[in-house]
Parts: C-alpha cells; structure tokens; sequence
C-alpha cells in the first residue's frame, strides 16, 4: 500500500503546482472516516481507495481526481456526507465522489429495475465529466485484482460477469486498452476457470517447449527494418489468453488450429516511419490477404491509432503486428485518461465525445429497463467498420450496420425521415448491410417515418431505441384517435350533454394528466365505459347493474389513416382486407384486433370488447389469403403466377400444403388494395386451366 508521502511524491512529480496540503488533507480523511473496516483479503479497507489514487497517479491525472480516488468509497461506506466533503475540499471534488458514488450501485444485471436505473445514473454521471468513469473503472481493476479473497462463489462470478459486461467495453470505449486486457483475464479466470487453465496452460508449455522463440521473432523484425535505415523498438508476446478463448468459440476451433497466438509490436519515431515499416515487413514476410487495417488514416471512435497487419513467418507460422508512434502507443494504452495530463483550464470536453452523446440519447429514448440495457450493450460492445456521406464525414459503426443504423449516426431526424439509400451510387435495400469504405446517401421524405419492420435488422443501440420511441409515439396517437371515436359514442348515451369542464374534472378524478392521456386510456381498454360515464357525470351509472352490457351506436368507428401493426393489427385468422364488413376486439393493454365479420373466431365467443369498424373512405392495401388447388403438372405454378403479376398483386407468401395426385393445395397471401381487386384475382385463377379451385380463406 502506498504511504501518504509516497503518493503525493508521485503527483508532484508530474504536477508539481500540485496542493500538497489538500491532497494530504484527503488521505488522513479516509484512513479516519474507513477506520476499523477490513477488506475480505483482511487488509485495512483504506488500502482500497490508496490504491485507487495510486492507479490514477500512473495515469497523471489531476489533483481533483486523485482526492476522488481518496474519498470515492467514504459516502456510501462510511458517517461522511457530500455536503461535507464540499466543505473541505470543494464542488468540484464533490461533484465527482456523488458521482462515483452512484456508480458504486450498479448491481447484478438480472435485477433490471434496479441494474437499469443504476445504468441511467452511470451514463449521465459520465456525460457530466468523464473522470468520473476512470475513477470507477480503477476502482473496479483493483477490485478484480482482489477477487479471489472473496469467499463465495456465486458473488465472484456475479462480480466478474458485471465487469466483463460494463467495465471492460468501457474501458475499451475509452482506449484504456490495458485496464479492459487485465480485467477481462481476471474475469475469464472466475467464469470459465476450466477455459482458463487450460489456455494458461498450454501457453507455458509451448513456452518452455519453444524457449525463447518471441525473443527471437521479435529480433528477426528488429534487424530487417534497422536494415532499412528504421529506428525502431520491437516487443513480442503472446496473445491474451481471453482473446484466445474468444477466437476459440468465434471459429469453432480448438488451441491447435488457432496460428496466430503470437503478436508483436513496433514503435517508430513518426508516422511516416510506421507506413515505411509496413512496406519493409510486407517485402520480407507475406502478408495474409484481409488481415491488414490502418487505425492511422481511419481512428478507432475512442482514438485508438495503429497499423495492423499479419505475417506468415518462417515454418508457415503466422504472427499478428502492430505498428505505431511511441506517442500513439501512450495514447492507445491509456486512452482518454492520457489526454488528462495536457488539459489546460477546467474545462470537461471529453464528456461530449460522440459516443457517449449516443448513450445519453438511447437513456432518454429507452421505454423500459430490459430495452435501456439491451440497447446500451449494443453501444458499448463493438467491432467496428468505417462508412462516409458523400461529402466524406466518416463515421463508425458496428459490423453488421445496415444503411438504417448509418442514418441514425448521423442525425436521429435523417433516420427518422429515411425512405431510401444509395451505397456507392448504386440504389439497394434499406436493410443491406455496409462494408468498409461504402459511400452512403440517405435519401429522405419530410412524410416518411420510421417503420416497425425496421426493428428486424438495425443492430446499434441508437437506432433501435430510436425506432421504438417514434413507433411508440405514433402507436399512442392512433390509439388515442379510437379512444377519441369511443369517448364520443360514450359521452352520446349519458343522460345529459358533458362539455369541456366536465371532461376535466373527469380527468382529474380519474388521476389521468390530460385529454390525451384518457382517450389512450379509452382505446387502449384500460378505462371501461362504466368507469368513464362515472368520471363524467358522477352517479350516472348507480342504477344500471354491475354486468350491465353497453350497447354501441350503429355509427361505426372508421380506421382511416391508422397504421396496420401500430394503431390496430389486422387479424391473421381471417385476413381481412379493405370492403370486407369488419369488427375489432378491445382488450386491456393490446392493439385494436380488426377480424372479418364473418370470421370463426368471433363465433367462438372470445371474451374481449367489440368494436363496430368501417374502412377509411381511402383506406387501400392488406394482405389476403388464398387456398389453391392446383394440377400437378410442368408449368402450374408459372401459369398461376403469371397471372397474379397481370392483376398486380405481390405474393408475399407460398406454401404447399398438400400434395395428392394429380393436384397440389397451395396458400398463398398476397398484397391486395381492397375487397374488388381481391374478388377480381380469384375470378381470373378459377378461369385458368392450371387451377381445379381457388377460395379465399
């Protein structure tokens, strides 16, 4: 454990403006306020926090962050309080203890309510200042490294699984590349001990096996590219035994048939060094097709710059190198934290870093907490692909991102008005997925919106969550719009003409928050005719029995305009299309059901509210089915298809149901615009030679 000199030795070291008095002032604090607290190792718990400070002083972070590092623990550990802590060493070290303090909640995830709520207080604890997480993340690396002195199992696992979920995609969303390597070993070492040994193992048996082969590979590089006239500093290891692992189940392979398990690393004195130093590898050595990538031209969101390539060496051995500035390699290591030591003024820019304006945006949009942690684990985790606009922003995303989840990196409006795209001039699919360097052109309507079915196949966290919102703003609005048709036929069998004072003090009686919110109560069935007459003329329902059976108006309620999938859902029992006599099904809590008025489900007597519905006077397009009988002979379905494209209706779907010589039964749904196109499309099968019969089911 550091002693007290010894830490503020090494702040005045590299801050030597440094207030000494103030940082011995935090460590006789914590030792005080920790006191008699031991950790489960037995060591005095002020040794914690000590050792956080310590990790940060490696980082040469500020005086602020250290005293943070100092004090992070005593608020929810101890008798001390934020206000107190204000008083003696300022806002701004309060600030960030409160916010540390919040982050020390987050909890096992399978408790979402409280992991989600936790989450939401971490993101905008960092969005505030992003000293914040490194605070956190140092606390959480010396807590993995005390891992094992804790007793039981199961909280060790628990511990482990929440780090490699959060801490170390953050630490890599930061570029504090050795915090997530360390954590990530620690937490494979608790949840796959057996993985763990094994790859540990066998990488200690090839060492002793191969002796000093990385010491002389790493030798080999050296001399080639000093040959070259190259001042460089080349190092070698073996990889991480998690990445191992993780190659392992990504390729379904096993330790043997994993070649590249050695990298290297090279260190130039400048840029135009490391491309030079490239070219002299590539003319040495092989490279292996697909396996170079330049992080220089093209950074990693969290800054991260490299060259990365692959060799085939001597004895077809393959080898992974990495070539960079030393002044990228300090960069990369430690990431944003490295930028903290040249900050000047107290100004916090980093907590406007692109990614995390992303997470702020998916805590606002997110409806619930498995949504809010589904989606900002496709935020944190990534691997990453490079796309441009046209006029050449580049922008990253994770690999499987469609021309959808590019829109929304751009700009939440530009997805949410997208109803086409263009990738390297060529006009494709909204849901075809991008390669690296694709040139993409978001082509807009200012009267499109979002669309459910694009839910299917975005992948980042941002669209998705943005999706939801807009969706779920337009579900609410078309479900107020029949709560509004109902609440009319509702107030029309009161005994007396209700006006607008009457609708809000029923409002206020059924603890609603406005008009809205009680026509949505309306349609979505969760306010019952009885409890709604009562609201609006108290007393109006005394006399009439409890199982009283309202009987509706013979107006019906047209659904013009509203949105299959999102207002209502068209049945899928019966299929009914624009022109057929239809009737909807209220249930609490679930979408307007539109079914055909003939349709055996109603007959089955199911227990949900009617509602008497007609088609908008402009209502066009659903899908119906039919059952065809066809002959089974070459050309019948040719036959039969030819003649759906000369009515114009698209098959969405074709099965075959039944096969009995010489016919096959067939269900095909196809999109029509109403009643009379679908009626014309069976007249014109049942007079084809190809089909015995056609009926709509």
């Amino acid at each position: 454990m550091l002693r007290q000199y010894e830490l503020v030795e090494r702040v005045k070291e590299y801050a030597p403006e440094a207030d000494e008095a103030l940082l011995n002032r935090a460590y006789v604090y914590t030792v005080q306020k920790h006191g008699t607290q031991k950790r489960a190792s037995g060591d005095p718990y002020f040794s914690h926090p000590v050792e956080v400070a310590g990790l940060m002083t490696e980082l040469k972070l500020d005086q602020q962050t250290i005293i943070t590092a100092l004090l992070h623990d005593t608020v929810e550990d101890t008798l001390a309080t934020i206000d107190e802590i204000e008083k003696l060493f300022g806002p701004d070290v309060a600030r960030l203890v409160d916010g540390v303090t919040k982050l020390s909640k987050i909890e096992v995830m399978t408790e979402s309510e409280r992991a989600a709520e936790n989450l939401r207080k971490f993101l905008l604890a960092m969005s505030e200042d992003l000293r914040v997480l490194l605070v956190k993340l140092a606390d959480r690396l010396h807590n993995m490294r005390t891992l094992h002195y804790i007793k039981k199992e199961e909280k060790r696992r628990r511990i482990a699984r929440e780090t490699m979920d959060i801490y170390a995609p953050l630490a890599e969303r930061v570029g504090m590349y050795e915090y997530m390597r360390e954590m990530q070993l620690l937490a494979f070492e608790q949840l796959e001990p057996e993985g763990y040994a094994t790859i540990t193992g066998r990488l200690a048996q090839i060492r002793s096996e191969e002796g000093g082969q990385v010491d002389e590979l790493a030798l080999s590089i050296k001399q080639v590219l000093a040959e070259a006239g190259l001042n460089v500093e080349v190092s070698g290891r073996e990889k991480h035994p998690y990445s191992i692992w993780r190659k392992m189940a990504e390729r379904h392979v096993n330790f043997e048939q994993i070649t590249d398990i050695m990298a290297f690393r090279v260190l130039t004195d400048n840029v135009d060094d490391c491309y030079r130093a490239l070219g002299v590898l590539h003319q040495s050595w092989q490279m292996i097709p697909g396996r170079f990538k330049d992080y220089i031209s093209t950074p990693k969101s969290n800054g991260y710059q490299s060259l990365h390539t692959a060799l085939i060496f001597q004895r077809s051995m393959r080898i992974e190198v990495q070539i960079r500035t030393r002044e990228m390699h300090r960069l990369n290591e430690f990431g944003l934290a490295a930028h903290w030591a040249y900050k000047q003024g107290g100004s916090r820019p980093d907590g406007q870093v692109g990614w995390l304006r992303d997470l702020i945006e998916i805590v606002d949009a997110s409806h619930d907490a498995e949504e809010l942690l589904e989606n900002t684990k496709m935020a944190i985790y990534q691997d990453r692909i490079f796309a441009f606009t046209p006029k050449g922003a580049l922008f990253q995303l994770p690999k499987g991102s469609t021309a959808v989840d590019f829109a929304y990196a751009v700009h939440t409006n530009l997805g949410n008005a997208a109803v086409g795209v263009k990738i390297n001039g060529r006009h494709v699919p909204m849901r075809t997925q991008l390669a690296n360097g694709d040139v993409v052109e978001i082509i807009k309507s200012t009267t499109s919106e979002p669309q459910l079915s694009w839910l299917g196949f975005v992948v980042t966290g941002k669209a998705r969550a943005a999706i939801r919102r807009a969706v779920r703003a337009k579900e609410r609005a078309e479900v107020a719009e029949i709560g509004s048709k109902l609440y009319d036929e509702i107030a029309g069998r009161l005994p007396q003409k209700v006006g607008k004072k009457a609708l809000t003090h029923a409002i206020e009686r059924l603890d609603l928050r406005d008009e809205e919110d009680l026509m949505f109560a309306i349609g979505s069935g969760r306010l019952s005719d009885r409890q709604v007459m009562e609201a609006l003329v108290p007393g109006s329902t005394a006399e009439l029995p409890d199982d009283q059976e309202w009987t509706r108006t013979e107006r019906a309620i047209s659904i013009r305009g509203l949105t299959a999938g999102v207002g209502f859902e068209l049945a899928e029992c019966c299929h009914p299309v624009p022109g057929d006599r239809i009737v909807g099904l209220r249930r609490p809590d679930h979408k307007v059901e539109v079914h055909a008025i003939d349709c055996m489900t109603l007959a089955s007597g199911v227990d949900a509210d009617w509602l008497d519905l007609s088609w908008g006077e402009r209502t066009t397009g659903a899908v119906g089915r039919l059952r065809l009988i066809l002959y089974n002979r070459p050309g019948t379905l040719a036959e039969v298809t030819q003649i759906l494209a000369s009515n114009r209706a698209n098959v969405t779907n074709l099965q075959m149901t039944q096969r009995d010589e010489p016919f096959g039964t067939y269900e095909v749904d196809l999109e029509v615009s109403d009643l009379a196109h679908l009626t014309r499309i069976v007249g014109a099968l049942r007079a084809s030679d190809a089909v015995a019969d056609a009926e709509r089911i």
